[in-house]
């Protein structure tokens, strides 16, 4: 049976059939043409950023009787609406190995299109990019080791460095080379890149950091590198795909 799991709950749990699930094209990036007089082609300036997209599963639910049916359909909808002002991670049998962070994107008058249709849609506002479920998942890496990225976009990892004190990283890919240098450290640092923030704990340390920038993980082999009083690297890479 196809299913997706939103919010921490499965589709299956209302008994609701997937008939097909719907990615409406590819995501669009975030780019002006500008023209330019007396030059030929257009000038494209870049916000270097994807568009969110939409993703729709069209569902059917059978139940013996109108009373047991509103029931069912009052439950869905309580599902689907908690917490509609934040995303939350979508994973479905279809596309086992990746998840997408959406939120339920528009109204839902499902008794309305059940009584016509037999079936209904629900429509998620999801990011742009898919993650790979191996990317996810926290690894441990040697001072000096690498970490090699499948995919074909860089990816926006979480790094934690344990130590105290002064000490600096170094992440290296081709002709990437960049270092954060870290002052003053108690316990550990976090380097979340994608939501552009060093902290630990629950205390910003965005003054403790100099460097240009966040760590990224271009595709292919990056190199890490640290010096000074770190004990323990670990990583969460965040593999993502369109």
């Amino acid at each position: 049976m196809s299913f997706f799991i939103y919010n921490g709950r499965s589709s299956e749990e209302f008994g609701l059939h997937i008939e097909k699930k719907d990615v409406f094209s590819a995501p669009e990036y975030d780019a002006e043409f500008t023209s330019i007089p007396g030059r030929s082609g257009d000038l494209i300036v870049s916000n270097r950023r994807f568009a969110n997209i939409k993703v729709s599963y069209t569902l059917f639910l059978a139940r013996k009787n109108v009373t047991d049916l509103s029931e069912v359909l009052r439950a869905v909808k309580g599902w689907l609406y908690t917490e509609p002002d934040r995303y939350h991670a979508i994973t479905d049998s279809y596309d086992t190995g990746y998840l997408r962070y959406g939120v339920i994107s528009g109204s839902l008058d499902i008794e309305e299109q059940f009584n016509k249709l037999g079936s209904f849609q629900v429509t998620f506002n999801c990011k742009p990019f898919k993650y790979s479920m191996a990317g996810l998942q926290e690894i441990s890496i040697e001072n000096g080791g690498s970490i090699f990225n499948p995919e074909a976009f860089t990816a926006k990892p979480i790094i934690t460095l344990k130590g105290s004190g002064d000490f600096s990283l170094t992440l290296q890919n081709g002709g990437y080379n960049k270092t954060w240098n870290f002052k003053g450290i108690t316990d550990s640092v976090v380097c979340d890149s994608e939501q552009m923030n060093f902290y630990y704990g629950t205390v910003l340390l965005n003054d403790k950091v100099t460097g240009d920038g966040f760590p990224e993980l271009n595709p292919g082999e990056t190199v890490l590198t640290v010096s000074g009083g770190v004990s323990e690297i670990k990583a969460t890479p965040r593999w993502c795909c369109l």
